[in-house]
């Protein structure tokens, strides 16, 4: 049997508590006894009964686990693999405070409510890269998404061929064993800039692989100016490049995959019906494992404490008789 007491400088702020107020308690009482010429020996018994339970809440408040529980845990296979637009477009200011710094946002808040067993991450502009593989470590993860900068890709506009590409790689790679039994995801976060590339081909085999493609346009129609160096970036004859959400690409990938499309803006976020999507792509059942944990066993010390101060308040001692 094995007992765990983690024994804190609060519970033990709380025993010198006790210990240092009953002892003034018990002075008191011993030298108003001494001065009528008494004794005060009933005066123990409460002091032993008091002891006793205010050790038994000490004990209670520490959590005592004791024995062991059965515990079933079960794992769900699904991965997803976000990819993120890093061309120079998504320094954009239209999405405050620039459609970059929405997207990583976003990403924060899709990996706490999502449903994912293993996340991996992709940038891309016009190649792609792995940021991260696969993991099962969101907080690890969520400090490759704050690291994100357009300076980690290639300066020309983007391209999702490389991203559809590398994600149907990655997902090929993982597929051993009873792993291919995983549920497949890939969320693309892009502007949808890509000035009439065909994605058919690229698609295929994420169709192939049962991979559903969920893609999600960040911008706005009206566009916005990209800012380089002290003012905004101009193209070959000096005009202010205005940069703006192209969706159709985007739509037609997630209808060829079996996914769907959503926006983010600076007064809309479709985030939750994402998140809700994703958590209703059905994942299979990876493992399941019975594991012995220590129980807690608070409760019991707790009860006792309480029936002894119920106990202390009900009955009565004359200590002295004045």
């Amino acid at each position: 049997m094995t007992w765990y007491l983690p024994f804190t400088s609060v519970e033990f702020f709380l025993l010198l508590f006790f210990v240092v107020l009953y002892g003034g308690y018990l002075y008191r009482i011993k030298r108003l006894a001494h001065q009528f010429h008494q004794k005060a020996n009933a005066l123990w018994v409460k002091t032993v009964l008091r002891t006793l339970y205010m050790g038994l809440l000490i004990v209670a408040l520490l959590g005592p686990s004791f024995g062991a529980m059965t515990k079933e845990i079960r794992t769900n296979g699904k991965d997803v693999l976000i990819a993120v637009d890093l061309s120079p477009s998504m320094n954009a200011t239209d999405v405050p405070p620039s459609r970059l710094e929405k997207v990583k946002q976003e990403i924060r808040e899709f990996l706490v409510q999502s449903n994912a067993d293993r996340v991996g991450l992709i940038g891309f502009s016009s190649e792609a890269f792995m940021v991260t593989p696969f993991t099962y470590d969101n907080s690890a993860l969520e400090l490759f998404v704050q690291s994100l900068r357009t300076p980690l890709a290639p300066p020309e506009a983007a391209r999702l061929t490389p991203a559809l590409e590398l994600a149907a790689q990655k997902f090929r790679e993982s597929d051993t064993g009873r792993s291919t039994e995983r549920s497949k995801i890939l969320v693309i976060f892009t502007d949808g800039e890509t000035f009439g590339e065909n994605t058919k081909a690229a698609t295929a085999p994420l169709v192939n692989q049962g991979i559903h493609v969920f893609t999600v346009g960040t911008g706005t129609y009206e566009g916005g100016k990209i800012p380089e160096g002290r003012g905004f970036k101009q193209d070959q004859d000096g005009n202010t490049v205005v940069t703006r959400l192209v969706p159709e690409a985007l739509q037609e990938i997630a209808q060829r995959t079996n996914g769907s499309y959503y926006e983010i803006n600076q007064s809309i976020s479709e985030l939750p019906r994402l998140v809700s999507a994703v958590n209703a792509v059905q994942s299979e059942l990876r493992q399941t494992k019975v594991v012995e944990v220590a129980a807690n066993k608070y409760l019991y010390p707790l009860l006792v404490a309480l029936f002894l101060i119920v106990v202390d308040v009900l009955w009565t001692l004359q200590v002295l008789k004045i």
